[in-house]
């Protein structure tokens, strides 16, 4: 009888372990229940230096799913939280269809921002727009338990931001106050035309190569993240088809009157790269 008894304990707590362990197994991946969420926390945008022929752009708002992948693709759905954004749709951006492709575990949601309409300038000061994104359930995601991951909001403007040359302590290195050594005091101005030279490297002939080098270097192809501020190893390429053009350009009093106009308190010391201040 006591043997008897504690083969019945047995069987019961075998039969208790494997019901948890499948209950544990299920919770722990269930294909029928995929998660979505957002996988960067700020998300800002601005034209800035970009070229004046480019009108719009397309911002991707990245996404990522938790479950098990298909070989189908699969929409996620959204909605635009009317309460924090005072962006209008239709005149500063719009809106695509955001997709999961086969195979994949990350997508993003399409935002082309339209830079017609978006107002200020250097003299007025530059309005930031502010769309508010938030992810919501459909019959292939519910969004993760995790509120925070549900919802961003996306800023975008045409300001011209100082780029984030930072030296060891992470401090802007180009700034009001701080001149750069070869290119004198921060003005936006400077870094437009800077920006805009530094393009016509890759159509230099059998440049092309290096030019993707140095957009790598760089950070990207509007100068972004230039290493503690220093054009090294590229310097002399710089020097001959970026900082000598613009210092000729900027020191030609032809062209005073003309860059005055629109930028009324541009300071006119860039140095010459070759030291013949």
């Amino acid at each position: 009888m006591k043997n008897l008894f504690y083969s019945i304990v047995i069987s019961f707590l075998a039969v208790s372990c494997f019901s948890s362990c499948e209950e544990t197994e299920y919770l722990k991946y269930d294909t029928n229940h995929n998660g979505i969420y957002f996988t960067q926390d700020e998300l800002k945008y601005s034209f800035s230096v970009t070229s004046d022929t480019i009108r719009s752009y397309l911002f991707k708002m990245p996404i990522q799913i938790l479950g098990g992948i298909s070989s189908e693709r699969r929409e996620v759905a959204f909605r635009v939280r009317k309460d924090s954004t005072d962006a209008v749709e239709g005149i500063h951006y719009t809106l695509g269809k955001a997709i999961i492709e086969p195979d994949s575990i990350t997508g993003y949601i399409p935002v082309t921002i339209l830079r017609d309409s978006l107002e200020g300038s250097y003299n007025k000061g530059y309005k930031t727009y502010r769309l508010c994104i938030e992810l919501v359930g459909n019959e292939n995601f519910t969004p993760t338990l995790d509120t925070l991951s549900q919802v961003r909001i996306l800023r975008f403007d045409n300001a011209i931001d100082i780029p984030e040359w930072l030296n060891y302590k992470g401090e802007k290195i180009w700034r009001p106050g701080n001149p750069h050594q070869d290119l004198g005091d921060w003005h936006p101005y400077t870094f437009i035309k800077l920006v805009e030279l530094f393009h016509t490297i890759k159509d230099v002939d059998n440049m092309a190569e290096t030019y993707k080098d140095m957009v790598a270097y760089y950070g990207g192809e509007n100068l972004e993240r230039v290493p503690y501020a220093s054009f090294y190893p590229y310097k002399p390429i710089i020097i001959k088809y970026v900082l000598a053009p613009l210092y000729e350009y900027l020191s030609n009093e032809a062209n005073r009157e003309e860059i005055l106009k629109d930028w009324p308190d541009y300071p006119f010391n860039f140095p010459d790269p070759y030291g013949n201040n």
